[in-house]
């Protein structure tokens, strides 16, 4: 059995309390009133009709959005994930109800453990900034660099310091999943089956062998309502500042993987940026039997990519399901903390293909004009917002009327009282990296535009 040093282990969490269908921010003894849908679908329909989901439309995946050629965005990349996240987690719940018949007692279906990752997986990307990973990296910049970020430096408690100069997405997102702003109150199971990386981001040590202990899931003013969910469902702590994973979140980051791995490709080869040819040499090994060159013929190169890349998907589920099966209880004690998709038999094809994908699609010129571009706007926009927040709290004497005009274009709800050189301001500024992260590429850049006199309304 593999085992790791240093890990409190307690027990192994149970299934029957991991899928409880109670909800965060519900009182105690809530009962659900949804009888024609599960509470995992309420959770899934929720987040669609949610803001924050519907921004994704115009977020970047990996290509800035062409006039040609349909490539994804967040919002289709998240549609997506979730499909393949719901196939994984009904076959393994199947798996699940099989092993355990008290699962079935308690009335918990293979339908509503795959409704937990389908939502869990909706939700994989919600806090990603503008300008995807160049957006995380331009917020962490601004903090760690930036003369008007540093400045914030002396108001701040170690720990908080820390949180803004590594902005990390998947915290973002749990912050917004359990924020009374959106008033999602989704269940307990679907947080965590969200929480890939379920730890603060300072930590004395971090195992790197442990796939959960990669990045960090939550900020340190949401630690208490991390801790309220882990609580409830009994997820068990691996070490005094890390805690497991929830095994849901094994398939929710797995098809993630298998999206992002197969379309990335697809969306690379639909932009020239890689030939069809090395396209179906990278996915022939993990069709394996089911490739028959003589189908690509008499057909259009995009009728044979999605062919190949529906085949390729198909057979990346059944491998992972079989790996989630094999490994499921070594998961519930702790003992297995990788990636699914790294212990399947198409683990070197994927491997290979993000090689590739590195290479020829994430390193283009296309790509690396869009992450440059996302730099200059994130950072000019928390220039000037951080800085006039800074002077009118923290520095008045040098409070401009430019600064003034700058703080009437925040949000109506904005928490523009109470602040002052005796008050910690960790909430204000995560007030304000939840407005400029949650905003559009398109939004970012025309505010950005208009606050550096780069343009004017109506001209």
């Amino acid at each position: 059995m593999d085992s790791f040093q240093g890990f409190l282990i307690l027990g192994m969490m149970k299934w029957e309390r991991l899928l409880s269908r109670g909800r965060f921010g519900e009182k105690p003894g809530f009962i659900p009133t949804q009888a024609a849908r599960s509470e995992f679908e309420v959770d899934y329909d929720r987040i669609i009709f949610s803001a924050p989901f519907r921004n994704l439309q115009d977020k970047t995946q990996v290509f800035p959005l062409p006039e040609q050629a349909f490539v994804h965005t967040r919002l289709t990349h998240s549609l997506e994930v979730s499909s393949v996240g719901r196939s994984l987690g009904k076959a393994a719940g199947e798996f699940l109800l099989e092993k355990y018949p008290s699962l079935s007692q308690s009335g918990i279906s293979a339908s509503e453990i795959g409704g937990v990752v389908a939502a869990a997986a909706l939700t994989h990307d919600i806090g990603n900034p503008p300008f995807g990973h160049a957006g995380e990296e331009a917020i962490s910049d601004f903090f760690k660099f930036h003369p008007a970020g540093l400045s914030w430096q002396k108001h701040l408690r170690p720990e908080q310091w820390i949180d803004l100069c590594q902005f990390e997405g998947n915290a973002q997102g749990f912050r917004m999943l359990v924020s009374k702003q959106y008033g999602l109150k989704l269940t307990y199971a679907t947080l965590a089956a969200f929480t890939k990386y379920p730890r603060p981001s300072q930590i004395a040590h971090r195992d790197i062998a442990r796939r959960s202990q990669k990045k960090f899931g939550f900020f340190i003013n949401q630690l208490a309502d991390f801790e309220q969910m882990t609580d409830f469902l009994g997820i068990e702590k691996s070490s005094d500042e890390c805690w497991l994973r929830h095994p849901l979140a094994f398939l929710v980051e797995a098809a993630d993987d298998i999206c992002y791995s197969i379309i990335d490709l697809e969306d690379g080869c639909t932009m020239g940026l890689v030939s069809f040819e090395e396209t179906v040499k990278l996915l022939q090994p993990i069709l394996g039997e089911k490739f028959d060159a003589k189908k690509l013929e008499n057909r259009t190169q995009s009728q044979n990519l999605g062919a190949l890349r529906a085949l390729a998907i198909g057979a990346l589920i059944q491998q992972t399901v079989e790996a989630f099966a094999q490994y499921e209880e070594s998961m519930c004690k702790g003992n297995f903390d990788k990636a699914l998709t790294d212990v399947i038999p198409a683990a070197k094809a994927l491997q290979a293909i993000t090689d590739l994908s590195v290479q020829k699609i994430y390193r283009s010129k296309l790509v690396l004009e869009k992450e440059a571009a996302g730099f200059q706007v994130l950072e000019g926009l928390l220039e000037v917002f951080g800085q006039a927040l800074y002077h009118k709290f923290y520095a008045p004497t040098r409070f401009s009327g430019q600064d003034k005009s700058i703080l009437r274009l925040l949000p109506e709800d904005f928490p523009l009282k109470g602040w002052g050189e005796e008050v910690n301001p960790y909430p204000l500024l995560r007030a304000l990296i939840d407005y400029i992260s949650g905003m559009t590429d398109k939004y970012a850049l025309n505010l950005y535009r208009r606050v550096k006199g780069i343009s004017f309304p109506g001209v």
